[in-house]
C-alpha cells in the first residue's frame, strides 16, 4: 500500500466532514435570503450558533453512513461515477434518518427547506471535493509517477502477454510493469527488486509447483510485496477476487494489517500507550526509584536495547534495567566485552529454549529489584513510549535482538512484516515457556488474522497473564 493512497483517503474523512458542513452552513445562509428565495416567510427561529452545533453533531453520523458504504476504499483508480453513485446513495440514506427522527421529534427541527437543501448541497460538495481530489492523485501518478505500483509479471503465456499490454496501454490504471520473467526463481526476483524495487507480483504459470509458490508467497510476504495470481488450481482461503481489464484477477492477502486496518491499528496504539502511560505513572515511577536505591547510579536506569522491528529497521526498545550494569549489553558499559563473554558462556551452559532465542534459567546478573520486576514484566512499561513514538505496537511479534534475528530460517521472517509488540498471542498463551516454533505460528496467526477487536482481546488478557507465575525464570 502506497503513502500517497493512505494520505489521500485518509484526507477524504476531514475533508468530507467540512463539506457536509460546509453544505449545512450553506442551506441555512440561503434560506436567510429572502429575496433570492420567493418562499412564505420564515415560520421559526433558529439561532445560527445552535444550528451549527446540531450540524457538528450530525455530521460524524454520515460520515459513517459513508465508510460503511464502502467509500472510504483505498485505491488509486476508483470509477468517479460510481463514487458519486456512492456518495449521493449514502448521502439520501442519512437524509431519510433524519427525516424519521425528526417526525418522531418534531421540535428538534422545523424547517424542511434547510433539511432539503442541505442533503443536495452536501451532494454536490462531497462529489465536488472528491473530484478534486481525485484529480490532483491522477495528476501526481500520471506525471510524476506518486503511487504508482511497480508490477512484476512471472509466466509466458497470452493472458499475461495481454495484462502487459493493458498496463502499458492505461499508465492511469496505476501499475507499471517493470519486467516479465519465465521463472519464480527467488535470486532473480531479488535482482530485479534491488535494481528498480517491486510491489505487485503477478504469476500466471499453472507449471509452478506448490513448494515453489510456497516460497514465492513467504518472500513476497517478508517483503511487503503483493502477491497476485491468475486462477488456476491455486486454492487459498485468504484471498480476494479483483479485476484487471477483463480478467479476474485473485490476491493473496498476507494480512488484514493494509490500508485501512494499519490505520486504526496506529490510533489504537497512540491511544491505548497514553493511557498505558497514565495508568502505570506511578509504577514506573517506584521502580525508578527502587532501581536507584539499590544501585545507587552505578548504571542508567533506563536500558536501551537495539532490536529488529518491521521490515528489518534497528531501533532501541525502552526496558528498566533488571541487570547488574556491569553484565548490560551496551556499547556504554566499560566492561562490555566481558559481559558479552559472559553471556556466552550463560546461553551455552544454562539457555533452555531451542532455536533462535535463547532463555538463561536462574540468570546471576540480575539484580534483587530486577528479579521482582521482571517477574512482572514492570521491567517493559517504558516500552509504552516506543509505542508512542511509532517503532512498536501495543501487540505484535516481540521485537528480537539481530543476532537472534540472523539465525531465523527465511520462512520465520514473516514475523518482520508488521511492527513488533508489547504482547501478542504468544505472550498470552505462554510467555517465554513456549518454544519459538510454537511462539512464530501464534504469531503468524495473529499477523493472518488480525482485527481491532483481537487486539483488544489481547491487551486485556495480558492483564491476567502478568500475575501468573512463569516456569522459566
Amino acid at each position: 500500500m502506497k503513502k500517497s493512497e493512505l494520505f489521500f483517503s485518509a484526507i477524504q474523512v476531514p475533508v468530507d466532514f467540512l463539506m457536509i458542513t460546509l453544505a449545512a452552513a450553506s442551506a441555512f445562509a440561503i434560506r436567510n435570503f429572502p429575496q433570492i428565495i420567493t418562499l412564505k416567510p420564515k415560520l421559526y427561529s433558529f439561532p445560527f450558533d445552535v444550528y451549527i452545533k446540531v450540524v457538528l453533531m450530525t455530521a460524524p453520523f454520515f460520515i459513517l453512513i459513508y465508510a460503511l458504504e464502502g467509500l472510504y476504499s483505498i485505491k488509486v483508480t476508483k470509477k468517479f461515477w460510481k463514487e458519486a453513485l456512492k456518495v449521493f446513495s449514502a448521502t439520501s440514506i442519512g437524509l431519510i434518518i433524519i427525516i424519521v427522527a425528526i417526525f418522531l421529534k418534531r421540535e428538534w427541527f422545523s424547517s424542511r427547506f434547510i433539511i432539503l437543501a442541505a442533503w443536495g448541497l452536501a451532494t454536490f460538495y462531497v462529489i465536488l471535493a472528491r473530484y478534486l481530489l481525485q484529480l490532483i492523485q491522477r495528476y501526481l501518478l500520471c506525471r510524476y509517477d506518486i503511487g504508482v505500483h511497480r508490477i512484476l509479471l512471472i509466466g509466458r503465456n497470452g493472458k499475461l502477454g495481454a495484462i502487459d499490454r493493458l498496463i502499458r496501454q492505461n499508465k492511469n490504471l496505476g501499475y507499471q510493469v517493470i519486467g516479465q520473467i519465465d521463472s519464480t526463481h527467488i535470486r532473480d526476483i531479488k535482482e530485479i527488486r534491488k535494481q528498480k524495487g517491486i510491489d505487485e507480483i503477478i504469476l500466471c504459470e499453472p507449471s509452478i509447483i506448490d513448494e515453489e509458490q510456497e516460497k514465492l508467497i513467504d518472500y513476497c510476504a517478508i517483503n511487503n510485496i503483493v502477491y497476485k495470481y491468475i486462477a488456476t488450481t491455486l486454492q487459498t482461503s485468504n484471498m480476494k477476487l479483483n479485476v484487471l481489464g477483463d480478467e479476474p484477477i485473485i490476491e493473496v492477502q498476507h494480512t488484514p494489517l493494509d490500508g485501512w486496518g494499519r490505520i486504526l491499528k496506529r490510533i489504537f496504539d497512540i491511544l491505548a500507550s497514553i493511557l498505558g502511560i497514565i495508568l502505570t505513572l506511578p509504577a514506573m515511577l517506584l521502580t525508578f526509584l527502587a532501581i536507584w536505591i539499590e544501585d545507587r547510579g552505578q548504571g542508567p536506569i533506563i536500558y536501551k536495547n537495539q532490536r529488529i522491528g518491521d521490515n528489518g529497521k534497528k531501533f532501541l526498545v525502552y526496558k528498566f534495567r533488571y541487570m547488574q550494569w556491569k553484565y548490560c549489553i551496551a556499547k556504554e558499559n566499560p566492561q562490555l566485552e566481558e559481559a558479552i563473554k559472559f553471556e556466552k558462556e550463560l546461553i551455552k551452559n544454562q539457555s533452555i529454549r531451542k532455536g533462535p532465542l535463547y532463555k538463561i534459567k536462574d540468570d546471576p546478573r540480575k539484580t534483587h529489584v530486577g528479579r521482582f520486576i521482571e517477574r512482572f514484566s514492570l521491567d517493559e512499561l517504558p516500552q509504552f513510549f516506543n509505542v508512542l513514538w511509532g517503532n512498536m505496537s501495543m501487540v505484535g511479534p516481540r521485537p528480537h535482538q539481530e543476532r537472534e534475528v540472523e539465525k531465523y530460517m527465511e520462512y520465520h521472517r514473516r514475523l518482520l512484516t508488521i511492527k513488533p509488540g508489547i504482547t501478542g498471542m504468544a505472550q498470552i498463551s505462554g510467555r517465554s515457556d513456549l518454544d519459538f516454533e510454537r511462539e512464530y505460528k501464534l504469531d503468524l496467526y495473529y499477523i493472518e488474522n488480525w482485527s481491532l477487536w483481537l487486539d483488544i482481546q489481547i491487551c486485556f488478557k495480558t492483564v491476567g497473564v502478568l500475575f501468573k507465575r512463569r516456569k522459566n525464570l
